[in-house]
């Protein structure tokens, strides 16, 4: 009497093996109280109860096995093991320093962080990447890092499915890229907030990039027809303070240094900053210059749970003598003097001309990039479950340049006597934002369904002021003689002889600007419903009351005149998804959405012809058109394989245009008349007369993988393949003897396959090494709708390699090649006639030294 056994439940939770999960003793002393307690409680209700006494035998300690008993061996063996994994765990916080907690990629997988697990958008997108129905591309902080790549071009010309475009005469030159074959330069956007006319961009204030595939005008307004970029910029943390250096030199001249610095000043507040030098050249270019400085710094301030107050500001400058790419040959041209017809075109160094020839003015061509962004952003949770938030954006960027574009060869035997005209190009664009963005976030749940729902209001208004440098006549020849301030025929295009001329006037104003406008209000909303992690249905909606102005002046037939011009228009637009999981670690998808188009979206060009608004109309090829419109299917699947550190990505795509722009040559007021178009009094031979009812289809496949393999194995790639298609023209084919008609042809700008596959190995805990693979198809030329055949760029491979040894807890130090077979190749053609190409950087070699603390 008075023994008392613990119950059996807590019986089983005390029998537990000797070499039991750190913490047993815990467990023991837990059990033990337990049983105390009981006891104590037992004893004193059979004191007070009158129920008879129960007897309750003592528990029988059960007879080991003599085999549990180890050996002397065995417990050497053991002893062996526990040191083995002591030294290990010593060593491990020395391989990992060099990445503290706090500097870690927010939205990626911990422990694969090429492998991103949502995009910054939460609200739009709440799901995880593998269960959202759309195809996204996320290069995560480590991806840009391990691709070495400096700048938003780099990025994203090393990734399948995006190609590189150049300005036109009336667009301007700078960050230009085709998502799934449709123009983006105006859809690239800056922490969920557009940043209009184009620009070039630098990474080193950038967390991560994310590349929409497929129509968004639903979640980020006009245009996105075949995807938008977005920037992730770095955001100050309350975690850790952290130091971060990086500084490289390279064989192409580079000398480049950022500081990425975390300063926790309180609990609830913490301030990031971080600054940019670099002084560098172009492999395989020369006299082109690329310099750059920039800073940033941000703050977060969470006075309590409930709120936080992010703020912002960006500025980059970047410098130096521009490229604007070498001559195309185009034989079968005898009105120009080509006298090799029955030799195939392509770019002049394919020819025998040196790759490293410069057909620019040292002494003349400049560029110079400033962007300075602000931005404030507050989120405010009324309750667990409804969150407000409102961002204020204002920004200013500055493209200035003037460059030199080598055009119209003429070829002549021998060969190496053929000369080009160096035609000037020039612009002085100031870009100004202020936007407003005011969303509330609301989770709720109905019938099984755990609902995410989005409202918002979108008010921004876009200015730009455009004008150009006097004396620089942009794509007109002279003559052979050399007009200094304007362009020049009789360059030697194996030997250019003008390179370091110094007779040029001082760079002034033309005075003759184009001023536009763009304001947009907006108002969406949009929900996600997940019906216990095995359906999910989204869908959104959006309208955009659009305006665009111009003023300015423009030419009506061969009069210049001033004017101003105007267009409105009301852009609903929606998007439908269906995800089905079928385990939980993978999905299978269908979605449908639509986007508009509407004239001067591209927010750079100064007619119709060049995707803008021209400020004075003269019935030739400024015409207002309405929105082109675009709508697209997919059908995905997206699996998380490895431990779900690995994300592979299956998704079959298409997107349709219609009310596309056509561009036709007419030499009549007739055939002005019948096109709409008219031809002014006094003009003659043919002009370039613009019409909108074209339409193509683009279709195809994107494949895409990204993170681990193995714990030490890291891949990230994609395989596109399309199909595009001209499905309805007005126009009549430009050259008739090659095809009929427009109907059937491919798109211009257009990689119809492209791959690109990144991966990296960690050898040992010292040493990582890995490489990069690119594949692009060949690129036809061509204006608006189909390609021209008769010009195009050659496709290529391209291969990159890279190893990395950690020096100590805080110090790496990391040897890239870029290009390491020196492969000669082009990222873009020019739209044109008389087209010229830019040319891809040669092998370079980097070193960059990196501190952690």
């Amino acid at each position: 009497m008075g023994q008392v056994v613990a119950p059996k439940s807590l019986r089983s939770l005390a029998a537990f093996d000797e070499n039991s999960a750190v913490g047993s003793g815990r467990r023991v002393s837990a059990v033990a109280g337990l049983i105390a307690a009981a006891s104590v409680s037992s004893g004193a209700q059979a004191q007070q109860s009158s129920l008879p006494p129960v007897t309750v035998d003592a528990p029988v300690e059960r007879p080991r096995p003599a085999a549990s008993k180890p050996s002397s061996d065995q417990v050497r063996a053991r002893n062996a093991l526990r040191r083995a994994a002591q030294q290990q765990a010593a060593q491990t916080p020395a391989v990992n320093a060099s990445a503290p907690a706090a500097d870690r990629n927010p939205y990626a997988d911990p422990a694969a962080p090429y492998k991103v697990d949502h995009v910054q958008a939460g609200g739009k997108f709440p799901e995880k990447l593998v269960d959202t129905p759309k195809s996204i591309t996320v290069l995560s902080k480590e991806v840009l890092e391990d691709k070495n790549a400096t700048t938003l071009k780099q990025a994203i010309l090393s990734t399948a499915g995006v190609t590189l475009g150049t300005g036109e005469g009336g667009n301007a030159f700078g960050d230009r890229f085709f998502i799934r074959g449709f123009d983006a330069r105006n859809d690239i956007f800056i922490d969920g907030v557009r940043d209009p006319g184009v620009s070039v961009r630098e990474n080193f204030f950038t967390e991560q990039v994310e590349i929409l595939r497929g129509p968004g005008s639903s979640f980020a307004g006009r245009g996105t027809t075949g995807g938008a970029i977005n920037i992730v910029t770095k955001r100050a943390t309350t975690e850790k303070s952290f130091y971060n250096m990086d500084t490289s030199f390279g064989t192409d001249k580079t000398k480049r240094v950022t500081l990425d610095v975390n300063q926790v000043i309180s609990p609830t507040l913490a301030i990031r900053a971080g600054g940019l030098f670099q002084d560098a050249g172009v492999a395989g270019r020369d006299f082109v210059t690329d310099d750059r400085s920039g800073a940033f710094v941000a703050t977060t301030w969470k006075p309590v749970d409930a709120v936080k107050v992010t703020a912002d500001y960006v500025h980059t400058y970047l410098h130096g003598i521009p490229d604007f790419g070498v001559p195309y040959y185009r034989p079968g041209s005898p009105a120009a003097g080509n006298l090799y017809s029955s030799t195939a075109g392509g770019p002049f160094p394919d020819f025998g001309s040196n790759r490293n020839n410069f057909y620019g003015f040292v002494n003349r061509d400049f560029f110079k990039v400033k962007q300075d962004i602000g931005t404030i952003n507050s989120e405010v949770y009324m309750t667990p479950d409804l969150m407000l938030s409102d961002k204020i954006r204002v920004s200013r960027s500055v493209n200035d340049y003037i460059g030199t574009l080598a055009e119209s060869p003429i070829a002549t035997i021998p060969l190496s006597a053929a000369t080009v005209t160096a035609n000037p190009q020039s612009r002085y664009q100031v870009t100004s934002v202020v936007a407003n963005q005011s969303e509330a976030t609301y989770k709720f749940d109905t019938g099984g369904f755990r609902h995410t729902a989005l409202g918002g209001i979108e008010i921004s208004r876009e200015t730009s002021f455009i004008d150009k440098y006097a004396g620089l006549n942009s794509e007109v020849t002279t003559g052979p003689s050399f007009t200094p301030g304007g362009s020049t025929s009789g360059v030697s295009v194996f030997a250019p002889q003008y390179t370091f001329l110094n007779t040029f006037d001082s760079p002034r104003m033309l005075g003759a600007p184009t001023n536009l406008s763009v304001d947009t209000k907006s108002v969406y909303a949009m929900d996600s419903a997940n019906y216990r992690d095995l359906l999910i249905l989204n869908g959104g909606i959006r309208y955009d009351d659009y305006t665009v102005k111009t003023s300015g002046y423009g030419n009506i037939g061969t009069t210049q005149a001033f004017g101003t011009q105007s267009a409105e228009f009301g852009l609903p637009n929606f998007n439908l998804g269906v995800t089905l999981k079928p385990l939980p670690n993978g999905s299978v998808y269908a979605a449908y959405a639509t986007s508009s188009n509407p004239v001067g979206a591209e927010f750079d060009g100064t007619s119709t012809a060049y995707g803008g608004l021209s400020p004075v109309l003269n019935g030739a090829n400024t015409q207002i058109f309405g929105p082109e419109k675009n709508k697209a299917i997919e059908l995905g699947t997206k699996w998380e394989l490895f431990d779900r550190h690995l994300l592979l990505t299956a998704a079959l795509f298409q997107t349709e245009k219609e009310n596309a722009r056509e561009a036709q040559n007419v030499s009549s007021q007739a055939a002005a008349s019948a096109l709409g178009c008219s031809y002014p009094t006094g003009t003659t031979g043919s002009i370039s007369c613009l019409t909108a009812g074209g339409a193509y289809r683009i279709r195809g496949i994107d494949l895409g993988i990204g993170g681990k393999i193995t714990d030490k194995w890291s891949v990230f790639g994609g395989l596109v393949l399309m199909q595009s298609e001209v499905t309805k023209s007005l126009a009549p084919s430009p050259q008739p003897s090659l095809y009929a008609t427009n109907v059937g042809r491919p798109l211009a700008n257009v990689a119809h396959q492209s791959f690109s596959m990144l991966t990296k190995y960690q050898l040992t805990d010292v040493w990582e090494f890995g490489g990069q693979a690119v594949y692009r198809s060949q690129i036809y030329g061509g204006t608006l709708l189909a390609a021209n055949q008769g010009t195009s760029i050659p496709g290529y491979w391209r291969f990159d390699a890279f190893a990395e040894a950690k020096i100590d807890k805080h110090w790496t130090v990391k040897l890239f090649v870029n290009n390491i077979f020196d492969k000669r190749y082009y990222d873009a053609l020019y739209q044109s006639a008389t087209p010229f190409v830019l040319e891809a950087p040669g092998r370079a070699a980097y070193l960059v030294l990196s501190a952690r603390y």
